[in-house]
This record gives C-alpha cells, structure tokens and sequence, in this order.
C-alpha cells in the first residue's frame, strides 16, 4: 500500500465518521422531545460539533483498524498454520457476543431492558451481513477475520461507552459510526491493496515476456 492509499483511507475514514454522526445526530435532535424546537443557528452549531466528533471517531476506527491489521500479522507468525489463528478469531467472535450480552444484562438498569439482546444480536448480523460481501469480493478465507474485525474491534473501540456512566442513546451513537468506518475500511483494503499488487504482477508479466 503506497502513502497516498493510506491518506486516502485515513481521510475518507474521517469523512464517513463525520456524515454518521451528523446524521444520527440530526435524527436524535429532531425525534427528541427534550430538545425542543432550536433555531436554525443552535442546529447549524450541534450538527458541526457532531461532525467534528464524527471525525474524531474516524481517527479512533482507523487505529483500531491498524491495531488489528498488526495483531493479525503477529499472530500469523506466531501461530504458523493459518488455520489455528482464524479458529481462535471464530472462537472469540462466538464468546464476545454472549459475554457482550451479559454484561449489558447486568447493567439493564442504567441502560435499557432491550439493549442487552437487541446490541449484540444487530452487530451480530451486521458483521455477518459485512464478512459476506467482502467474501463476495475475495474469497472465503475472509470471512471469520471479517467478523472478528467487525464484532470484537469495534466492541472495544466502543468500550468507554459501553463501560461508562452512559445510557442507551451514548452507546448506540458511539457505536454505530465506529461500524460503519470499520465496514468502510475493510471493504476497501483489498482494492487498495489488490490495486497494487495488480500492478506488480503485471509489470512482471510484461518484463518476463520481453
């Protein structure tokens, strides 16, 4: 991957953090009784103040992202059959959305009484939904890592909210965007990657036949 992919995915991770915000921000204000009827300036003011915390969620995914993709070299390298560390993936995928369950269950009353069910089985299908496509787009091998990425990464990027004096509507906010930079990213690795590496292999075509 050359610098400018990588500014490119850093900053369009950025963009879509920022837009999700906006946007779930916007639904929040408008469907919120409690916020009242603003005026034009105070919903132009909280829709800025969201997209900049949008981009500072972009920021976060993008380690995240990062983080993985470092775990992932190392544990390959570690565990030399390729199998064993996709199997540990799958395994942890599998605990972390009961263990998630539970400790939403434990903490229904500061949250909601729906969450604790509804939180893990919508990340759930959504990385599902996620892994399927990218497997559509490459191949089978994808899918576990797919999951891991989108289910567990992006349960401990969204921890602080979960973990903190925060009700439903913080957790759902936090949690949401940094999904979405996360499918984002992973759906775009391998065109960035791939793209490279096309290249690469023509070139050597082309000097072989010369």
């Amino acid at each position: 991957m050359t610098l400018r992919k990588l500014f490119f995915l850093f900053w369009s991770s950025m963009a879509v953090g920022a837009v999700t915000c906006t946007v779930l921000g916007l639904a929040l204000q408008f469907t919120d009784q409690s916020y009242g009827f603003l005026k034009a300036e105070e919903t132009g003011y909280n829709a800025l103040m969201m997209a900049i915390s949008g981009l500072m969620i972009g920021v976060f995914a993008m380690m995240g992202f990062f983080a993985y993709l470092t775990v992932n070299y190392i544990a390959l390298s570690i565990f030399r059959q390729k199998y064993l560390w996709t199997m540990l993936q799958g395994y942890t995928s599998l605990f972390a959305t009961f263990a998630l369950g539970y400790m939403l269950y434990g903490d229904r009353e500061r949250l909601t009484n729906w969450l604790y069910w509804v939180l893990p089985l919508a990340l759930a299908i959504g990385s599902v939904l996620v892994a399927y496509l990218k497997t559509k787009q490459t191949n089978r091998s994808a899918f576990v890592p797919t999951v891991f990425l989108m289910f567990v990464v992006t349960v401990l990027e969204a921890w602080p909210s979960i973990n903190g004096e925060t009700n439903a509507v913080s957790v759902i906010f936090m949690i949401t965007p940094l999904f979405i930079c996360n499918a984002f990213q992973i759906m775009w690795l391998h065109k960035l990657v791939g793209s490279a590496s096309t290249k690469t292999d023509s070139a050597n075509v082309a000097k072989s036949a010369s």
